[in-house]
């Protein structure tokens, strides 16, 4: 799995955060031009919020045109994580101020076929996760306090988004390096500028009435701005 997804090059990801729950199947074909569907799962215990399950993380891996990128905000992700590979999930990001044994859940997780991603939330350093990076296939940088979709871009988290490019370009290593949190037309750029390759838009996407548009148009900016 981990290798038939290895595409080199800026990666789309919209998530389902801000699309019609009521229309999930729908909203998911809306997004068929991007790389990744992003579900954000909430347990109201990690963060203020409740949101999907494995469950329905199942039943979406069968209808979705494109792989699901699952980001836990939950608590015991050494517990729960493997599920979600298990349920269909592509990719599964966990975070690290939640994860008591970061490497063997990552090594869980691929063995199940799945990437893997750490998350860091703005406030949390990133320094000492630098040297996990041969761990995993994804390094997550929030750029808002995960938990709600809306919120406004943190420009503060870009200098973190810019030390983590530097370290994986010195390891030498493919991981991936994905901003959440205020991703739009008007973010995106600044995303590109500093090194991330992999963006996670919400309402950007799902609130525009030409989603595929909208996708191409963040894929636009974000490769001129990167290159």
């Amino acid at each position: 799995m981990r290798g038939s997804l290895a595409c080199v090059g800026i990666q789309i990801a919209p998530s389902i955060l801000s699309s019609d729950f009521t229309r999930l199947a729908e909203e998911v074909d809306r997004i068929r031009d991007a790389d990744w569907a992003h579900v954000d799962v909430m347990d109201n215990h990690f963060v203020p919020n409740l949101t999907l399950g494995l469950p329905i993380v199942e039943a979406l891996a069968k209808v979705s045109p494109i792989p699901l990128d699952c980001h836990l905000m939950i608590t015991e992700p050494d517990r729960w994580a493997p599920g979600y590979a298990e349920a269909g999930a592509a990719s599964v990001t966990f975070h690290a101020e939640a994860v008591q044994a970061p490497i063997r859940l990552a090594r869980q997780l691929r063995a199940l076929g799945a990437r893997a991603g750490l998350a860091v939330k703005p406030d949390t350093p990133i320094e000492a996760y630098l040297e996990l990076l041969p761990e995993f296939d994804m390094l997550l940088v929030m750029t808002v306090e995960p938990g709600f979709g809306g919120q406004p871009f943190l420009d503060a988290c870009l200098p973190k988004v810019r030390r983590a490019r530097e370290a994986i370009e010195a390891s030498g290593l493919e991981v991936w390096l994905q901003v959440d949190g205020g991703v739009g037309v008007d973010t995106i750029e600044r995303c590109a500028q500093a090194g991330a390759d992999v963006f996670v838009a919400g309402s950007a996407v799902f609130g525009a009435e030409d989603a595929a548009a909208r996708i191409a148009t963040l894929r636009r900016l974000a490769t001129h701005a990167g290159g």
